[in-house]
């Protein structure tokens, strides 16, 4: 499903953000991203769909050979990956619906379509009934689910989700995660990054633990540091 081939990052300023970094993630995986501040993690994320490019190396995602490919077809791969941020990026005049339908509308789908898929996602994620509400009528938490239901909508191979539960409280936290595992469960790939070492250590899953732009570690049922 991905694959990253000795691939560095340098940028402009000379900082180097990714070292060599070599890794494989199978179909169905769930993979949290830890490590401090300026250890690489988000330019390993962001790589994935293509909002950095390596300086050097090889990426491979779903398919597409992500570091090659032209201008004109990041749209291609972007349709098979969902990706969740963690101020929630909702457009704030529209609904809760229409924030959803948006990612249908720029790929031109038919809007009968649009209105039944919508509904369903704004179902599995949990917000039947809120599909009216503006980003501003919803609670944090809300808003984060309203931006899976976006994500998925597509319904992409993989979930990124980048620091999801950041601006969120702790047992809203645990259901954004719970929502995650769902996703997870029926399929889809979910790579998470987090500094949230209590969902890491409680939920054992495989951990990629980033440090000086390489992989220090790669646990297959890990915890947030050595010590787990």
């Amino acid at each position: 499903m991905i694959e990253l081939y000795d691939v560095w990052k340098t940028y402009g300023n000379g900082v180097e953000a990714l070292r060599g970094v070599s890794v494989k993630i199978k179909k169905g995986e769930f993979v949290y991203v830890v490590g401090p501040s300026g250890a690489g993690k988000s330019t390993f994320i962001k790589m994935l769909y293509r909002e950095e490019k390596p300086s050097k190396g090889a990426i491979f995602v779903n398919g597409f050979n992500v570091d090659k490919i032209k201008e004109r077809q990041i749209p291609m791969i972007r349709r098979t990956i969902g990706v969740v941020f963690q101020d929630f990026k909702l457009l704030p005049n529209l609904t809760a619906f229409e924030n959803v339908a948006f990612a249908l509308e720029v790929i031109e789908t038919p809007k009968k379509q649009i209105a039944r898929r919508v509904l369903e996602m704004l179902d599995q994620v949990g917000l039947k009934g809120k599909e009216h509400s503006k980003p501003n009528e919803l609670s944090g938490g809300e808003q984060q689910r309203v931006s899976i239901a976006r994500a998925l909508v597509n319904n992409p191979a993989i979930i990124i989700a980048d620091e999801p539960t950041g601006n969120l409280d702790p047992d809203t936290s645990w259901e954004i995660v719970r929502l995650l595992e769902d996703i997870n469960y029926k399929g889809t790939t979910v790579i998470m990054a987090t500094h949230n070492k209590d969902i890491v250590n409680r939920t054992k899953k495989r951990v990629l633990a980033f440090e000086g732009g390489k992989i220090a570690r790669d646990e297959r049922r890990g915890g947030y540091d050595d010590a787990n």
